[in-house]
């Protein structure tokens, strides 16, 4: 068994913490030993559930003494792996193997956010021996525009694991014409713009007939509740942790994010059955690309309000050929056997 350290920077379960226990407990049935290491937060009973060993690190500056305490006491007969989700995890490995120079690959995994910084200071990492794993070809581009080598970069996307596909209600095909219902499932944060809903629906009298569900929390509620005041067809719900298994009792999830470095929520709606639509930027527009979704242009409300219009005259012929789409999609590029054989291929080779 090869083992497998994989350093988280939160011990909540937002979508880093969630794929990273994807990608462990898939691997654990590939010949992988994992242990995940993280500050405390529910992301440690989540691992129990999933049979994942996990170690509570207490602080940042507690990862220098816990990595080099796992590096003492192993010695493998081949490559150990230590893949890392913070600039500092890194450097506190390097900093711990320096000394023991135990044969371990190091892969820093990207998921992008938070802005430009999350990209630039990655390219401090350069003198490092370590390769790149970003989770999205937007991700990947970012990087290369932020001064990291293409060539020291992979990608893996994110994906599903075949369990949560199975706990996933299925939306059943459309029966009558146009979207009625549409959901959000977003950060209430300014780089989520939320305004952009907000927007169209000042500009757009006619989209009071749709109904807009909101699902999240974040520092920008108290304003987009006073937006809301004005809308009674649009309801902010708070954080709903049950958000995905939400999504088939609507017509359409809307992503507003220009420059979501992925979007796990996009895709849990095509495995759904859900119809999306999306930016034509950044991440979710990588998701849909070939059809698998809709787009509308970044940033331009009126674009989304038109883009609204359309979808609540549409066909159910049309809507209900969408979903299928977007649900193969799903099953062909973001499925559990695609993203695990990637993640495998990238952990056990030097490259």
């Amino acid at each position: 068994m090869t083992p497998l350290y994989y350093a988280l920077y939160s011990g909540e379960l937002y979508g880093t913490e969630r794929m990273a226990l994807a990608t462990v407990r898939g691997l654990a049935q590939r010949g992988f030993a994992p242990l995940l290491l993280a500050p405390a937060g529910p992301v440690h009973a989540a691992a129990r559930d999933a049979g994942v060993a996990s170690q509570v690190v207490a602080s940042p500056l507690a990862w220098p003494a816990a990595l080099s305490a796992l590096l003492a006491a192993s010695r493998p007969a081949g490559p150990a792996v230590f893949v890392a989700t913070r600039l500092e995890h890194s450097l506190a490995f390097a900093l711990a193997n320096a000394w023991w120079r135990r044969p371990v690959l190091h892969r820093m995994v990207v998921h992008g956010g938070g802005g430009k910084n999350v990209y630039h200071r990655n390219r401090w990492l350069r003198p490092l021996d370590l390769r790149f794993v970003a989770n999205a070809p937007f991700v990947r581009d970012e990087l290369v525009a932020n001064g990291v080598p293409a060539a020291r970069i992979d990608v893996a996307e994110n994906f599903l694991a075949d369990a949560d596909v199975a706990a996933l209600p299925r939306r059943a095909g459309f029966t009558t014409d146009g979207v009625r219902r549409v959901a959000v499932v977003s950060r209430l944060a300014a780089p989520k713009r939320l305004d952009l809903l907000f927007d169209a629906l000042d500009a757009e009298p006619r989209l009071a007939a749709l109904r807009f569900e909101v699902y999240g929390d974040g520092e920008e509620r108290a304003t987009l509740a006073q937006r809301a005041a004005r809308h009674p067809n649009l309801r902010l719900h708070g954080f709903v942790p049950d958000a995905a298994a939400r999504l088939p009792a609507h017509d359409l999830l809307l992503h507003t994010a220009p420059r979501e470095p992925f979007g796990l929520v996009v895709v849990e709606a095509m495995a759904c059955g859900v119809p999306v639509l999306v930016p034509d930027t950044g991440g979710p527009a990588d998701i849909v690309a070939g059809g698998a979704g809709l787009t509308y242009r970044a940033g331009d409300a009126r674009d989304l309000a038109a883009r609204l219009l359309d979808l609540a005259g549409a066909p159910a012929a049309r809507l209900t050929a969408q979903a299928a789409a977007g649900l193969a999609a799903q099953q062909r590029r973001f499925s559990e056997a695609v993203g695990l054989a990637r993640y495998e291929a990238l952990l056990r080779h030097p490259s």
